[in-house]
């Protein structure tokens, strides 16, 4: 699609033979899966719709997908879609495009039959009058689906999506007005989604959500939608999130919103303030390394406001009306759970019972939960379906919340009772940097705000966190490191105290990005049963800095050293590392507290020089998507 081309040349986007290379994606945060995306546009004088549609998909193809599509409502409802990579997409639609001032577009993960031109979205009718793009997962669909085909409709996808274009053609038959036809589908759903629908002869998309995000951008005369407001950002940073049963009509020149009963509402339309430049790689090969990169600049926007200098007092206003709980209970998944184990350790050692449950295993149902209970969702996105979920169960039995994430107007945000932003800006790659680091930074300071236990050596070390991360950066020897440990068996990672989240986040990185065999695990565990595993094609990377018993870490890098393994320390004390370190990375001296963010930069940069060193796909690892928005 040539035109396509060379719009984004105009636009001064990378392309490439048969590709564009070049997308503006995120820090907001679902699919017929994992984390598809969606796309929709309205505008009466669109030259070519089918532009917008694709350039929005470019900048969503982070989120990860094996197919893609797109519809347009004109004269006709046209649809194209294609398994594979958007450049199949794009050389699908012919040069002239397809004429319409509405369509809609999908960027599919696979959950419901495999990735082929059938499975993809949009999804049509029996007689292709209404097609449809959904994110989440129809948990009624079979049923749906066997009542649809006694009634006649016949099916060419094995997906869960496509009972959708059925139910509302079914409604349509009945003579059921357009918008009521898709509110009457949709009420028949149950699960989770997010759903855009186009019907032939209306110059409109309808919209929903339950459980699955949407939003809408505003422009003057023309309007966005989609699951992530990267999406769009370039052109308008206003938006309105879309609440869970609330449905939308969007027209060229007129939006309107109403609630689940039917009765109109109007939403109040909030302004990002992320800068569109800081979603793009800026020279850098992987938005990976740039947001490894960014973590100066990220923690500086966490403190901003809150943390000035070590005499002045703390401001987080969104803690003021909190007191101080009984219990907390930390609900998360992924890295988001490594910095929650480091959270809840700040708490237990400063008198308030504090424990870390991977969201997707909390269960309110067994685990004893009152109004003096504290339930603090740690999710990146907002978005964490898991998360999301127990954060619910918490709120029915009683639980004051609290949602500690990156995107303002996300779910968490909106649903807890309290929120903690960390203000880390978009992050596009997959695996999660400036956000982790960012959230040790905001749990630091949750923990001292909520026990009183403030210090000026934490004030300072805070402060001082920013130039100590970029010292990292400027001086690491991990390129060399890693070069070292090429095609090794697998990578071990251990540390103590404060440390133990960090070596888990370590391997965590490691296995996401290099596809290698890695594994973290609280120093004193290695006797219990992972020393086993240790071999001189194992080097064990272990974090040595202030706050862990020394005596004990030391014992437990000597046996591995004993069983031949090579012994890389990442520490802040080089003069006093045991001596049978083949290899050491040296951090900035810093508060006990603060030592976890300078390692885990460290262990960053030793992913990312192996996985590039092995040609991986850096942004985009198989099979993961940057957040899961389903359970």
């Amino acid at each position: 699609m040539a035109f396509f081309r060379r719009y984004c040349r105009n636009r001064n986007y990378v392309t490439g033979p048969g590709r564009v290379y070049e997308f503006f994606i995120r820090g907001h945060n679902a699919g017929e899966s994992l984390m598809c995306g969606i796309i929709g546009y309205a505008n009466a004088d669109a030259r070519n719709i089918a532009v917008p549609l694709l350039e929005g998909l470019s900048r969503l193809e982070y989120r990860g997908y094996d197919s893609a599509g797109i519809a347009v409502s004109g004269t006709d409802l046209t649809v194209y879609k294609h398994s594979g990579e958007l450049e199949m997409l794009i050389e699908r639609v012919p040069e002239s495009g397809p004429s319409g001032a509405v369509g809609i577009g999908h960027t599919r993960w696979s959950t419901h039959g495999p990735p082929t031109d059938e499975n993809a979205h949009p999804h049509t009718d029996c007689t292709d009058r209404v097609a449809v793009v959904h994110n989440g997962i129809i948990e009624n669909a079979r049923g749906l689906r066997r009542a649809l085909e006694a009634n006649g409709h016949t099916f060419d996808s094995q997906t869960d999506t496509e009972v959708i274009p059925h139910l509302i053609e079914a409604e349509l038959d009945r003579s059921t007005a357009p918008e009521t036809a898709f509110r009457n589908a949709v009420s028949q759903l149950e699960g989770s989604y997010a759903v855009g629908a186009l019907i032939e002869g209306e110059a409109a998309i309808y919209a929903t959500r339950h459980r699955s995000p949407l939003v809408l951008g505003l422009g003057d005369e023309w309007y966005y939608l989609a699951s992530d407001v990267p999406a769009f950002l370039e052109y308008t940073n206003r938006v309105i999130y879309l609440e869970d049963g609330q449905v939308a009509t969007i027209r060229p020149n007129a939006l309107t919103v109403t609630n689940e009963d039917g009765s109109p509402t109007q939403p109040l339309a909030e302004t990002v303030d992320w800068d569109t430049n800081a979603a793009k790689k800026g020279g850098y090969p992987h938005y990976m390394l740039k947001e490894i990169y960014d973590q100066p600049t990220a923690i500086e926007w966490c403190l901003r406001g809150r943390v000035g200098t070590p005499t002045d007092s703390v401001a987080i206003r969104s803690m003021e009306p909190l007191d101080r709980p009984e219990q907390i209970h930390f609900v998360s998944c992924g890295s988001s759970h490594h910095a929650s184990l480091y959270g809840a350790q700040l708490l237990r050692e400063r008198g308030i019972p504090a424990y870390a449950f991977l969201a997707s295993e909390y269960d309110p149902g067994s685990i004893p939960i009152d109004d003096g209970t504290l339930v603090v969702a740690v999710t990146q996105s907002g978005e964490t379906a898991d998360t999301l979920y127990a954060l619910s169960g918490a709120m029915e039995a009683g639980a004051t919340t609290v949602a500690v994430t990156n995107v303002v107007g996300s779910t968490a945000a909106r649903k807890a009772d309290h929120t903690m932003y960390i203000r880390a800006g978009p992050e596009v790659g997959v695996a999660a940097t400036k956000t982790f680091a960012s959230q040790l930074v905001a749990l630091s300071m949750f923990s001292s705000t909520l026990t009183d236990s403030w210090t000026p050596s934490l004030k300072q070390a805070l402060c001082d966190l920013p130039g100590q991360i970029q010292q990292i950066l400027d001086k690491s020897t991990m390129e060399s490191i890693a070069t070292d440990f090429l095609g090794s068996d697998a990578f071990f990672f251990i540390g103590r105290s404060y440390n133990a989240p960090v070596a888990l986040e370590g391997a965590l990185k490691t296995k996401e990005i290099t596809y290698e065999h890695a594994e973290g695990f609280a120093a004193g565990e290695l006797k219990h049963g992972p020393l086993s595993l240790v071999t001189d094609e194992t080097p064990v990377i272990a974090l040595w800095t202030a706050g862990a018993d020394p005596a004990a870490m030391r014992t437990n890098i000597r046996e591995v050293a004993a069983r031949g393994a090579p012994v890389v320390v990442v520490t802040d004390s080089p003069g006093s590392a045991p001596e049978v370190a083949d290899r050491i990375d040296v951090v900035p001296k810093t508060h006990p507290w603060t030592s976890p963010v300078l390692v885990n930069t460290s262990l960053q940069l030793f992913a990312y020089r192996i996985a590039s060193a092995l040609g991986r796909p850096i942004d985009k690892p198989r099979n993961l998507a940057k957040s899961v928005t389903v359970r």
